[in-house]
């Protein structure tokens, strides 16, 4: 039988959502607790990954069990896990149901904050003032649409194609010293919305024209954009099936 794991996670000591040889993961750890408890191997297929310091809000992921499972699973993993990760919810699903192809949309914030704090270090990216919103908002509406983002794929990664359909793209300000930026799409390249906030970066640092955004786009070359922001800013904050 398949299931579907809803969990989150604070990314800050990870080396990514997936499993790799040179690091801890978010998978390797889930998966240890999993078999710890279940007494057997239990391989998870994450919806997407994250890299090094990104962070999770809601992430899901599918396994497979022919047994059935111990009561209060949930509690028990998060008894096991580090603090870092918490299981939410463990559900029944189809058996051909696909944590990754079958999500029709994911939501990434990126945090940012003009002061220095300590609690809010972690999940925020620390920016000089003087970000022009205005300006960054109107060069974000050139992400909008069913578009080649290779401007914002990182280069040398294996994916079949670099078209994403961008549904939402915009920055809203909390307050005097705290905004976020929300993208939704259906699918995300690898580093793509870290370079997409890099560039508007550029562009409210008034660097770069808000129209600039539309010949990077069209440039389809990773040279164009900005830089990528840093990691501890991001989060993947929700993902609809």
């Amino acid at each position: 039988m398949r299931y579907f794991v809803t969990f989150s996670y604070l990314g800050t000591d990870f080396h990514g959502s997936q499993s790799q040889p040179n690091g801890n993961t978010v998978q390797a750890e889930l998966e240890a607790a999993f078999a710890t408890i279940l007494r057997q191997p239990v391989p998870l297929t994450f919806a997407g990954r994250t890299d090094a310091g990104v962070h999770a809000e809601q992430m899901v992921a599918h396994f497979d069990f022919d047994q059935p499972l111990p009561a209060n699973l949930s509690g028990r993993l998060n008894n096991l896990l580090p603090s870092s990760i918490a299981v939410s919810d463990i559900r029944p699903v189809a058996d051909d149901a696909h944590a990754r192809f079958d999500a029709r949309e994911r939501t990434y914030y990126y945090r940012i904050t003009t002061r220095k704090d300590p609690f809010l270090c972690a999940t925020h990216t620390r920016v000089a003032p003087g970000l022009d919103f205005e300006a960054m908002n109107q060069a974000a509406q050139c992400l909008l649409g069913c578009q080649d983002f290779a401007s914002f794929c990182r280069t040398h990664t294996d994916v079949k194609t670099t078209i994403c359909d961008v549904r939402e793209a915009r920055w809203i300000q909390e307050n005097e010293t705290e905004a976020y930026f929300v993208i939704t799409a259906d699918r995300f390249l690898r580093n793509m919305v870290r370079a997409v906030v890099g560039t508007l970066f550029e562009v409210g640092r008034g660097r770069m024209q808000p129209q600039n955004l539309a010949a990077i786009i069209a440039a389809k070359d990773r040279c164009a954009a900005g830089h990528s922001a840093p990691a501890e800013g991001l989060s993947l904050v929700r993902i609809v099936y």
